[in-house]
């Protein structure tokens, strides 16, 4: 298993972990079992956003002994309320919510303190203007939180929140279908066929693209939900490029976005743990999505670098992909200002790489390789004049 760092924590995280909506409505010997396996399997972040009491304990009597193995991602607005989860900005709630979680895990921390479901407008304003906030900031200072994160599915909503600086992650929803939508599209039509039959939909959207990059530049950690996009991309008749993904793929398209940490898979038994963690023993080519996407209308952008490393190999031992990656994120930066200075923690990463543009002997290899079409030399010259080397 590989691991990365969360954002600008001392938390190294799993790159595949565990989301763990899947194991309610199982008795606790298999919930224990999943989280035998995921442990064994190296997954040490684990998400449990549901509020159902016994899922809960289940998870948290399976921990016992065991809860310093695991990043614990918890949400502060998820409660449950007449039999039924539901989402709530009632300070009350939360807050016995929340308690009720910590008893229920058997802890008395929570590694990220996830502000949970923040999409629209109204939602931030029942966040921000309310003591929602507040409460949130209080369990940070105290400890009960470690870190402080949001989820949300909202790219023009989550951009808004991530420069408010407070926040140390977003969870959010990563995969090549919805990063094509609009940003205004609802979460329910997230699942609907016909968000994809528009002609205008050509590769990230642009919301998308400058949340991931706004993340990256900020030291902001994603992690990863809904990365198969509900199993749909896995089938050819369901997905909307007309040709199936793997889950391999999907993971792999996840962990190429700008700032993302961990892909938080869904697993219901064991055995699909396994073949979760098999990511890390896939082949370059099993990873490989560019087969797909490269072949679709609605994904194909000509010269657009997907971070996908299909150019390689360099003989030069350029990793082109993350060049790339820094170069983007400058000048998503400088089109806002065009005379902004390279961001520090950009300009860290750029300089630990082991060869720099510099280091292009403009052969061409990449691209002949590269399925997007990305003029490869210019951009290394490009990233040359941006970084000095």
């Amino acid at each position: 298993m590989n691991y990365r760092k969360l954002g600008q924590s001392s938390l190294m995280v799993s790159e595949i972990g565990l989301g763990c909506e899947h194991l309610q409505g199982l008795d606790a010997g298999s919930v224990k079992a999943v989280i035998d396996q995921a442990l064994a399997s190296g997954l040490n972040i684990m998400d449990v956003f549901m509020s159902e009491p016994a899922v809960r304990s289940n998870i948290g009597a399976a921990l016992k002994g065991r809860r310093n193995q695991v990043v614990l991602q918890g949400h502060i607005g998820s409660v449950w309320l007449d039999g039924q989860y539901t989402r709530s900005r009632n300070l009350a709630q939360c807050r016995e919510a929340f308690e009720d979680l910590l008893t229920r895990l058997q802890t008395d921390y929570i590694d990220i303190g996830m502000i949970h479901f923040v999409d629209t407008e109204d939602d931030y304003q029942r966040v921000f203007a309310t003591n929602i906030l507040p409460y949130a900031l209080e369990l940070k200072k105290t400890g009960k939180i470690k870190h402080l994160g949001f989820s949300s599915h909202n790219p023009v909503t989550a951009l808004k929140i991530v420069k408010t600086g407070l926040f140390d992650v977003l969870m959010f929803s990563v995969n090549p279908a919805y990063d094509i939508l609009p940003e205004d599209t609802a979460i329910d039509d997230f699942f609907v066929s016909e968000s994809y039959q528009n002609d205008q939909l050509k590769g990230i959207n642009p919301a998308r693209e400058m949340l991931y990059r706004t993340c990256e530049a900020m030291g902001t950690a994603i992690t990863v939900m809904k990365g198969l996009a509900a199993g749909s991309l896995l089938k050819a008749e369901s997905s909307p490029f007309g040709a199936a993904l793997t889950p391999v793929q999907c993971i792999h398209y996840a962990l190429t976005r700008p700032a993302v940490a961990s892909i938080l898979v869904g697993c219901r038994t064991p055995q699909e743990v396994i073949q979760a963690a098999a990511y890390e023993e896939a082949s370059e080519t099993e990873r490989d999505y560019s087969p797909v996407l490269s072949r679709t209308p609605k994904y194909s952008l000509n010269g657009k670098c997907m971070y996908c490393n299909h150019c390689l190999p360099c003989p030069s031992k350029i990793d082109i992909a993350q060049v790339n990656k820094y170069l983007d994120l400058v000048l998503a930066v400088r089109s806002e200002n065009s005379t902004a200075p390279v961001p520090g923690t950009i300009r860290e990463h750029y300089a630990a790489l082991s060869s720099a543009a510099a280091d292009c002997i403009a052969c061409g290899s990449c691209e002949s390789n590269c399925p997007f079409g990305v003029p490869v030399i210019e951009r290394m010259r490009q990233a040359q004049a941006v970084f000095g080397k």
